[in-house]
């Protein structure tokens, strides 16, 4: 198994940034990484709730992902789930409210846990581990830098 985590600062309250999260209609506006959404589910958005996007890929092409929530803690956690060939993944979102330069402000982490399923997964993971994890660093961090955008706002960010 393979954890990539990245912290940013956003200076937004947490249920501010707790509904950009939650949006989905509005997710391929405001990120720059995603092509088209598609919500595969009805209803409102939580445990259950699933979609489609398109990612960019390094180097060019992308690649479709669908996610799948498992575990809301409004406005404090979001955890989905994503298969991939060979692997699951678990990306968890934890925000917690922090007061910086005296404004109200979140501390927003986000963790992807790969967790190979087959065999040629695991080969995967031992050939490509270091690369794949930079890989999903830099995305990581790009998603954290297009959030705080969106929350009209600039922070920093930490590794994990």
């Amino acid at each position: 198994m393979s954890t990539v985590a990245v912290t940013r600062f956003i200076e937004a309250h947490a249920v501010d940034v707790w509904c950009l999260l939650t949006d989905l209609p509005g997710r391929a506006a405001r990120l720059t990484a995603p092509g088209p959404i598609e919500v595969l589910t009805p209803g409102p958005f939580g445990p259950g709730t699933a979609w489609r996007e398109e990612r960019a890929q390094p180097g060019g092409g992308t690649l479709t992902e669908e996610f799948l929530v498992v575990e809301t803690v409004a406005p404090h956690r979001l955890v989905l789930c994503s298969s991939g060939a060979g692997v699951d993944y678990r990306i968890t979102w934890s925000l917690r409210p922090v007061r910086r330069r005296r404004r109200g402000c979140t501390a927003v982490t986000v963790t992807q846990e790969a967790v190979p399923t087959a065999p040629y997964g695991r080969v995967v993971a031992l050939l490509l581990g270091g690369l794949a994890a930079r890989a999903v660093e830099v995305a990581l961090r790009r998603d954290l830098a297009d959030l705080a955008v969106a929350a009209g706002a600039t922070g920093s960010v930490e590794a994990a």
